[in-house]
């Protein structure tokens, strides 16, 4: 019977067109030889993810998945189940009510060890699906007393330290990030040095120290993490990738947790993803009045595409999102394909690339073309196969989102030339381009009008702008003394009309190009800063220090 399961979980990712017939012959064959679960031989050939198993089994045979860090140990389920029994069925319980046992299993579907557990503890068992590091992970915590007993090999690793709720390494890592989001955060870095660790948090794009911890206590607050992400705690010398979340003021926090190897040990780095801030609409991204009118001409376009520019940090996926929020209805099928999904957005099929399993941008934009979208947003155009893949569906109807890496508007276009694509594609295709960059916005608790010195001046009258005072912020409790609260973007909109097209399609210089731009009204992200200095949200210093580098063509 558990052979029989296990061929209609094959049947059910073929089904569901996540493997291939031809993918699950290969595995089942090799299932043969080697024994090993079906599940664990299409993850090794790198057919399917993990993820992708559970959320398959989940869905179509309604077995819930568990996360059983969330969990703490119970002495009396090591009565009920003994190790050796958890081990042999692959099988943990992490809760009792009544006379239902709660068990997570890593196949779900081996009834033969659902009915020897029911037998052996007298108790009804519900099954819940657990990944495979989650569940080895809560068999160290289960049966931890257990294991330093019999001195295994290992067990260094797991300290109960990191695994009892009360001790000092779970109230620090609780504590920091409680304090990270109330901070507003965007990430949290534990670094090790010879003498000890030290805390560091960014907020608003900077990274300010927090505090230090000594070295022993640093490793037990790393080992609780990884444990709360899912991840290895015995291995120390590969990075890592995990996930985790917690509560703080009635508010979800989702967090992605990075190990990295140094000399010291293990820098840890997490990303913290508040879907409430994270998810904004267009009146909410600081576009100027003539900005969100070519933005809203660009994507209302039923057709074309639309790129957005700038470094890593500059809220792209952001603007991005905000686009998609305002394009759904129930009269289009919007499709995304990123790395990694941030935020989920109701209403959007949202699609995680995943590159050991061959689910590349290109390979997924390719599949999602199949699927009869309207809409498709492409979290990065990384290459020419992406880039060529993307103009192509955006000349055959079809509306696309994506992200560029370049300094400025103008410069997207060259960029897309460099990749292969040809001058008249990009001309037939592109409907604009936004260029953007963050930067921080003064606190309104602390702010106060004072008269611009003369370098300020100098620099807004060669911009065309000139003012009798700015604003910024003394420094109070609220924004760390730093003057600053949150951030703010600023745009430089390239909206192209025919004679711009013309321009591209005949192989017209980036010169030629930017001055045409110009002539049309368009403004540079260093005048799109500038102009907020002089409404007040934000400083010239902080125009001088973001965008210095972006002031002209």
């Amino acid at each position: 019977m558990a052979t029989e399961a296990r061929k209609r979980l094959g049947d059910l990712l073929v089904e569901w067109g996540i493997i291939t017939q031809a993918e699950l012959e290969e595995a089942l064959a090799r299932q043969r030889k080697t024994r090993e679960r079906l599940g664990d031989v299409l993850v090794s050939l790198g057919y399917v993810t993990e993820g992708e198993l559970l959320r398959v089994l989940s869905s179509q045979l309604g077995i819930p998945q568990v996360h059983l860090s969330r969990y703490h140990p119970d002495a009396r389920l090591v009565r009920l189940v003994p190790r050796e029994l958890a081990e042999r069925y692959r099988a943990v319980p992490f809760q009792q009510d009544g006379d239902v046992l709660h068990v997570a299993f890593l196949d779900p579907l081996d009834v033969f060890a659902i009915e020897d557990l029911e037998r052996v503890t007298g108790l009804k068992v519900k099954p819940y699906l657990a990944s495979s590091a989650d569940f080895h992970n809560a068999v160290a915590r289960l049966y931890s007393g257990e294991a330093e007993g019999g001195g295994e090999k290992g067990e260094e690793s797991r300290p109960p330290e990191a695994i009892d709720v009360s001790s000092p390494a779970a109230r620090f890592v609780t504590e920091t990030l409680q304090r990270a989001a109330r901070l507003r955060a965007s990430d949290v870095h534990i670094e090790p040095f010879s003498d000890g660790a030290q805390v560091r948090f960014r907020i608003d794009g900077r990274l300010r120290r927090e505090q230090t911890l000594p070295f022993r206590l640093y490793n037990m607050v790393v080992a609780r993490i990884k444990i709360l992400a899912n991840m290895d705690i015995a291995e120390r010398r590969r990075p890592q990738d995990g996930r985790m979340s917690f509560h703080v003021d009635d508010r979800e926090i989702d967090v992605r947790v990075s190990s990295l190897p140094t000399i010291h040990g293990e820098k840890i780095v997490l990303r913290l993803l508040d879907s409430r801030a994270g998810l904004k609409t267009i009146d909410e991204l600081g576009f100027s009045d003539h900005n969100y009118e070519l933005f809203l001409r660009m994507i209302r376009q039923p057709h074309g595409i639309v790129l957005l520019t700038g470094p890593t940090g500059s809220g792209k996926t952001t603007t991005l999102y905000a686009a998609l929020q305002y394009l759904k209805s129930d009269e289009v099928n919007i499709t995304t394909i990123e790395d990694p999904v941030e935020y989920e957005i109701p209403g959007v099929n949202q699609v995680q690339v995943n590159e050991r399993a061959g689910l590349t941008f290109a390979a997924g934009l390719r599949s999602l073309l199949r699927q009869d979208p309207d809409i498709l947003m492409v979290g990065e155009i990384r290459d020419q196969e992406t880039a060529e893949i993307a103009i192509r569906a955006a000349l055959t109807g079809h509306l696309v989102l994506s992200t560029l890496h370049t300094n400025d508007a103008v410069g997207t276009v060259y960029r897309l030339v460099d990749m292969g694509v040809p001058p008249y594609l990009i001309a037939a295709s592109l409907n604009g381009v936004v260029a953007q960059r963050l930067v921080r916005r003064v606190c309104p608790e602390c702010a106060e009008t004072y008269t611009p010195e003369a370098w300020e001046l100098k620099l807004l009258h060669q911009a065309g702008m000139d003012v009798a005072e700015l604003t910024r912020g003394r420094g109070c409790p609220t924004c760390g003394g730093t003057g600053y609260l949150g951030r703010i973007a600023v745009h430089e909109v390239l909206y192209l009309d025919e004679a711009l097209r013309q321009a591209i399609s005949e192989g017209a210089k980036r010169d030629e190009l930017y001055r045409m731009a110009r002539e049309r009204g368009m403004t540079t992200l260093w005048e799109d800063a500038l102009a907020k200095a002089v409404q007040g949200l934000t400083t010239v210093e902080e125009v001088l220090q973001e965008i210095a580098g972006d002031q002209g063509g």
